[in-house]
């Protein structure tokens, strides 16, 4: 199984959905998932796709090896997202668990770092 840069659309790959949203911690989860990718612990991967259903990232998702899923805030959307499409099996990153607050937490390199170690954690 292949993993981290180059995890193609055959499955196997361990992938990265995070929350996007226009809060503070929305932009933490996000770059947090593009800084674990960068550093080839995962693949960033569409979670707006799984939403949509959309067929060749619904079996990529399925097929992953390892699933992390990174929500800025308690709403949990992107987790929300993936079990509405069927996906029970992943490990959750919630922001608010390290302490980061919506509102109240800039996305400063620190905090995106913080974020990603911790993802980076639950990838492993």
């Amino acid at each position: 199984m292949s993993s981290g840069k180059g995890a193609g659309c055959c499955g196997g790959a361990k992938l990265i959905f995070a929350c996007s949203g226009a809060a503070d911690v929305g932009a933490i989860a996000d770059q947090a998932a593009r800084k674990l990718a960068k550093d080839g612990a995962g693949r960033m991967f569409c979670l707006a796709g799984v939403g949509g259903r959309v067929s060749g990232i619904m079996k990529t998702t399925e097929a992953a090896e390892k699933i992390l899923v990174i929500d800025g805030c308690p709403l949990n959307c992107a987790k929300n997202c993936l079990e509405q499409a069927g996906f029970r099996k992943f490990e959750h990153l919630q922001l608010a668990d390290l302490g980061m607050e919506k509102g109240k937490t800039p996305p400063t390199p620190e905090n995106v770092a913080r974020a990603a170690a911790k993802g980076a954690e639950k990838l492993a």
